[in-house]
Protein backbone atom coordinates (compact mmCIF):
# COMPACT_ATOMS: atom_id res chain seq x y z
CA UNK A 1 0.00 0.00 0.00
CA UNK A 2 1.58 3.58 -0.87
CA UNK A 3 1.71 6.41 1.34
CA UNK A 4 -1.16 8.22 0.42
CA UNK A 5 -3.48 5.36 -0.39
CA UNK A 6 -5.39 5.71 2.85
CA UNK A 7 -6.59 9.53 1.33
CA UNK A 8 -7.41 8.39 -2.06
CA UNK A 9 -10.02 5.83 0.05
CA UNK A 10 -10.55 8.37 2.77
CA UNK A 11 -11.88 10.37 0.05
CA UNK A 12 -13.93 7.50 -2.09
CA UNK A 13 -15.63 6.52 0.45
CA UNK A 14 -17.57 10.33 1.41
CA UNK A 15 -20.72 10.85 0.27
CA UNK A 16 -20.56 14.47 -0.91
CA UNK A 17 -19.26 16.77 -3.33
CA UNK A 18 -17.42 19.38 -1.26
CA UNK A 19 -14.93 17.68 1.05
CA UNK A 20 -13.46 21.01 3.16
CA UNK A 21 -10.27 19.34 5.29
CA UNK A 22 -7.54 20.58 7.55
CA UNK A 23 -4.30 19.37 6.52
CA UNK A 24 -3.82 17.99 10.39
CA UNK A 25 -6.89 15.92 9.28
CA UNK A 26 -5.09 14.74 6.38
CA UNK A 27 -2.48 13.69 8.43
CA UNK A 28 -4.89 11.93 10.61
CA UNK A 29 -6.35 10.23 7.24
CA UNK A 30 -2.35 9.18 6.34
CA UNK A 31 -1.04 8.42 9.93
CA UNK A 32 1.39 10.10 9.36
CA UNK A 33 2.96 14.09 8.69
CA UNK A 34 2.67 15.70 5.38
CA UNK A 35 5.67 16.27 3.66
CA UNK A 36 7.72 20.27 4.30
CA UNK A 37 6.31 20.84 0.53
CA UNK A 38 3.03 21.07 1.97
CA UNK A 39 3.27 24.86 2.57
CA UNK A 40 3.66 25.30 -1.43
CA UNK A 41 0.91 25.70 -3.30
CA UNK A 42 1.93 23.81 -5.77
CA UNK A 43 2.21 21.02 -3.68
CA UNK A 44 -1.67 21.11 -4.15
CA UNK A 45 -2.34 21.34 -7.61
CA UNK A 46 -4.37 18.87 -9.59
CA UNK A 47 -1.30 18.39 -12.00
CA UNK A 48 -1.27 14.51 -12.35
CA UNK A 49 2.68 14.66 -12.21
CA UNK A 50 2.79 16.80 -9.50
CA UNK A 51 3.40 13.96 -6.81
CA UNK A 52 2.37 11.00 -5.54
CA UNK A 53 -0.36 12.20 -3.23
CA UNK A 54 -2.18 14.28 -6.17
CA UNK A 55 -2.62 10.85 -7.96
CA UNK A 56 -4.74 9.55 -4.94
CA UNK A 57 -6.78 12.13 -4.98
CA UNK A 58 -7.30 12.01 -8.28
CA UNK A 59 -7.74 8.75 -8.71
CA UNK A 60 -10.36 8.90 -5.89
CA UNK A 61 -12.08 11.12 -8.48
CA UNK A 62 -11.51 14.76 -6.73
CA UNK A 63 -9.86 17.93 -7.17
CA UNK A 64 -8.45 20.48 -4.62
CA UNK A 65 -9.68 23.77 -4.56
CA UNK A 66 -9.61 27.21 -1.26
CA UNK A 67 -6.13 25.63 -0.64
CA UNK A 68 -5.48 28.31 2.40
CA UNK A 69 -1.41 27.42 3.13
CA UNK A 70 -1.25 29.26 5.85
CA UNK A 71 -4.72 28.36 7.87
CA UNK A 72 -3.87 24.73 6.58
CA UNK A 73 -6.84 23.99 4.66
CA UNK A 74 -8.55 23.00 1.83
CA UNK A 75 -11.20 21.61 -0.19
CA UNK A 76 -11.41 18.64 -1.95
CA UNK A 77 -14.24 18.99 -5.02
CA UNK A 78 -15.92 15.81 -6.62
CA UNK A 79 -14.76 15.72 -10.08
CA UNK A 80 -17.41 15.97 -12.56
CA UNK A 81 -16.72 13.80 -15.56
CA UNK A 82 -15.56 14.97 -18.53
CA UNK A 83 -18.34 15.32 -21.52
CA UNK A 84 -19.03 13.52 -24.47
CA UNK A 85 -18.47 9.65 -23.30
CA UNK A 86 -14.38 10.76 -22.36
CA UNK A 87 -14.35 9.39 -18.89
CA UNK A 88 -10.84 9.91 -17.56
CA UNK A 89 -7.63 11.10 -17.91
CA UNK A 90 -5.71 8.98 -20.80
CA UNK A 91 -8.80 8.08 -22.67
CA UNK A 92 -8.67 7.01 -26.46
CA UNK A 93 -9.50 10.66 -27.60
CA UNK A 94 -9.54 9.70 -31.22
CA UNK A 95 -11.81 6.96 -30.34
CA UNK A 96 -14.06 9.70 -28.67
CA UNK A 97 -14.17 12.44 -31.65
CA UNK A 98 -14.67 9.60 -33.99
CA UNK A 99 -18.00 8.61 -31.78
CA UNK A 100 -21.49 10.09 -32.96
CA UNK A 101 -21.91 12.83 -30.16
CA UNK A 102 -24.97 12.50 -27.96
CA UNK A 103 -28.42 13.44 -29.00
CA UNK A 104 -28.80 17.21 -28.25
CA UNK A 105 -25.74 18.48 -27.90
CA UNK A 106 -25.47 21.33 -30.51
CA UNK A 107 -28.48 22.50 -28.16
CA UNK A 108 -27.14 21.89 -24.83
CA UNK A 109 -23.45 23.99 -26.58
CA UNK A 110 -25.68 26.80 -27.47
CA UNK A 111 -27.67 27.04 -24.29
CA UNK A 112 -24.17 27.11 -22.37
CA UNK A 113 -23.00 29.53 -24.71
CA UNK A 114 -25.31 31.91 -24.55
CA UNK A 115 -24.97 35.01 -23.58
CA UNK A 116 -20.99 34.84 -23.05
CA UNK A 117 -20.59 36.44 -26.86
CA UNK A 118 -22.07 39.76 -28.08
CA UNK A 119 -21.74 41.27 -31.83
CA UNK A 120 -22.32 44.23 -31.99
CA UNK A 121 -25.50 44.52 -34.59
CA UNK A 122 -24.26 45.51 -38.09
CA UNK A 123 -21.11 44.10 -37.86
CA UNK A 124 -19.78 41.79 -40.26
CA UNK A 125 -17.67 38.92 -39.32
CA UNK A 126 -16.52 37.98 -42.93
CA UNK A 127 -14.77 41.22 -43.53
CA UNK A 128 -11.21 41.64 -41.88
CA UNK A 129 -10.76 43.16 -38.70
CA UNK A 130 -7.30 45.46 -40.07
CA UNK A 131 -4.75 42.94 -39.14
CA UNK A 132 -2.45 41.49 -41.27
CA UNK A 133 -1.20 37.90 -40.54
CA UNK A 134 0.98 37.07 -43.30
CA UNK A 135 1.82 39.75 -45.34
CA UNK A 136 5.41 38.98 -46.43
CA UNK A 137 3.13 36.09 -48.90
CA UNK A 138 1.00 38.33 -50.06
Amino acid sequence: MGRYEPLGAFLAAQVGDLIPLTFREIEDVLGAPLPASKRYPAWWSNNPSNNPMTKAWLAAGFTTEQVDIAGERLVFRRAKPQRFGVEEQGADFRAAASAAPPAGWLEKLREEMRGTVWIEPGYDLTQPAGEVWNAEHE
